[in-house]
């Protein structure tokens, strides 16, 4: 059963892989630095500023700390622990894919892909009370984590396990903000 997962994970990796063509790579690689989304963060900081305020703003700041550290973290335990090669190392793909970027640590599960849908998911939980479409901000993730297929990174289980545990985390995460943020501002009576 485990064989076949990986078998079809393989082939799904190797089309998606394919769809890329060499005018593109200069984008992808500019996409996959999350350097370059700085101005979309700042966005949603400035977003997030005027919705929840200072004092609160500063404690989601910090429980997203916690929550990329944590996230990170765990996402080195577990790509020690399971060591699957990446696609831009796997010999049996040598032909089959187009190799843009090399690495040459452990591919399962994507750290990019955990980590941008934790915060995402983080924030929106945030957001989603004060802004109909707040759920565009996963466009994040879905694209940043799509980068890493295009240029033969991660296959598409390392992107999709790294959003469930990320989801997992960014919804933990907030149930903790939402505890410390209470205890920071209590309700406000009315006499």
């Amino acid at each position: 059963m485990l064989e076949k997962i990986i078998d079809l994970d393989k082939s799904l990796f190797i089309f998606l892989n394919n769809l890329g063509s060499k005018p593109f790579d200069a984008i992808w690689l500019l996409i996959t630095k999350q350097f370059n989304w700085i101005p979309f963060f700042l966005l949603l900081l400035v977003i997030l500023y005027k919705k929840i305020g200072t004092k609160q703003l500063l404690v989601a700041l910090l429980s997203i700390a916690a929550l990329i550290t944590f996230t990170n973290e765990l996402t080195d335990i577990i790509k020690f622990s399971v060591q699957r090669i990446r696609p831009c190392n796997d010999e049996e793909l040598v032909g089959l894919i187009r190799i843009v970027k090399n690495s040459e640590t452990f591919s399962y599960f994507s750290g990019h892909a955990a980590n941008s849908m934790a915060a995402m998911m983080f924030v929106f939980l945030i957001l989603r009370k004060h802004y109909k479409y707040s759920y565009l901000i996963f466009l994040y993730p879905l694209i940043f984590a799509y980068s890493r297929i295009y240029l033969g990174l991660h296959f598409p289980l390392d992107i999709i396990s790294g959003f469930v545990f990320g989801s997992f985390t960014g919804i933990l995460f907030y149930f903790l903000f939402e505890k410390l943020s209470n205890k920071l501002t209590p309700p406000t009576t009315h006499e």
